[in-house]
């Protein structure tokens, strides 16, 4: 396919300090050299402030509140995210197989995680491998294979013998299955929303927590130290007071705990963000939410004390060099979003991208 050639001018965001003023797309691919010869007529422009493609680091394609869905669906997803400027996806946990993705120009890059490892009737029902703590380490290795060097745990869950949440999987059994997981090339994520299960996951060597909303003065420092990530999840973490009413017959204690965690979410994201734990922006959708959420995430993260300039990055720059890929940067494949004002000024600005450009060509 012949994708042409695009002028970029404006206000070009090639990193959180560097701004050009001219951008080539050749071929399909970022260039900041002008073309030496270019056929009349065949240079197509495009102006504005301009980010590379946007990341939600926490989302699940092909998954939705009852399970897995159809191609069809899935699609859908996928499409959402794009038209919303997301460009690349963590896909944190999926049982449906999204390969054929890959396959598609139109459609944004994913980063997989493969299926949920979760403890039996430990989680979501339809959403993830349930197996008992014998089991991990084989499961991680299978979806270290399966994903694109990600495999995600759920680290805690509702128990209810206890009536509240608790740590899913011993600690020594964690420890090995995160060692075979860093064996096989792939880092792992854990599912967190308690207390309790941040200090043994980490101190087990994992390499990132979703949610995280437990995280207390201690864990903190700890995750600082360790440079342990963490992706928030905030506009998922807005559902906690229906969650805690939903369970509350049942489960007093678990609803209190959930409150209280809602309750201080941006004073935990804030005292993360002050200690140095690196932070992503993730919005969960697929599960309970919508896609096309991030430009709502990075402003609740604002909202918590992110600079804005900060809470971009969490989902521009910083966010791809986490995830292995690059940004706006001489050779790169061409995926950027062009705004009609700077978004490090107003934030909304990502809401409302005024144009998309994916794999060279504007969709």
């Amino acid at each position: 396919m012949d994708k042409g050639v695009l002028r970029v001018t404006g206000r070009i965001l090639v990193g959180p300090d560097e701004v050009r003023d001219e951008m080539w797309v050749i071929g399909g691919r970022v260039s900041f050299e002008r073309p030496t010869t270019v056929p009349a007529g065949a240079v197509e422009h495009v102006s504005g402030w301009v980010l590379p493609g946007l990341v939600d680091a926490h989302c699940h394609v092909g998954l939705e509140a009852r399970g897995g869905v159809d191609q069809a669906t899935t699609e859908g997803h996928a499409l959402t995210e794009r038209e919303a400027g997301v460009l690349l996806l963590r896909d944190a946990g999926s049982p449906v197989d999204t390969r054929w993705i890959d396959d598609r120009e139109d459609l944004p890059r994913i980063v997989r995680a493969g299926r949920h490892i979760a403890r039996t009737r430990r989680y979501l029902r339809g959403f993830a491998h349930e197996i008992e703590p014998e089991e991990l380490t084989d499961y991680v290795v299978r979806e270290a294979r399966r994903g694109d060097g990600w495999v995600k745990l759920v680290g805690d869950w509702i128990d209810r013998e206890v009536g509240d949440l608790s740590l899913c999987w011993p600690p020594e059994t964690v420890r090995e299955a995160i060692a075979a997981a860093h064996r096989e090339g792939a880092r792992v994520t854990a599912h967190c929303f308690a207390e309790e299960s941040l200090r043994p996951l980490v101190e087990a060597g994992i390499d990132c927590i979703e949610h995280a909303t437990g995280l207390t003065e201690d864990t903190v420092a700890l995750f600082a130290e360790r440079q342990v990530a963490i992706v928030p999840t905030l506009v998922n973490i807005d559902n906690f007071p229906k969650f805690a009413a939903q369970g509350e017959a049942k489960f007093p204690a678990y609803a209190r705990h959930m409150r209280a965690l809602w309750e201080r979410r941006y004073a935990t994201v804030g005292a993360a963000h002050e200690a140095g734990v690196p932070i992503y922006v993730g919005t969960d959708a697929g599960g309970q939410l919508p896609h096309g959420l991030v430009a709502r995430e990075v402003a609740e993260l604002v909202r918590a004390g992110l600079s804005p300039l900060e809470a971009i990055s969490a989902t521009t720059w910083a966010a791809r060099e986490w995830l292995g890929r690059p940004g706006l940067v001489e050779g790169a494949p061409a995926d950027f979003v062009v705004y009609a004002g700077d978004p490090r000024e107003d934030v909304t600005e990502l809401a409302a991208p005024r144009q998309i450009v994916l794999r060279g060509v504007r969709r």
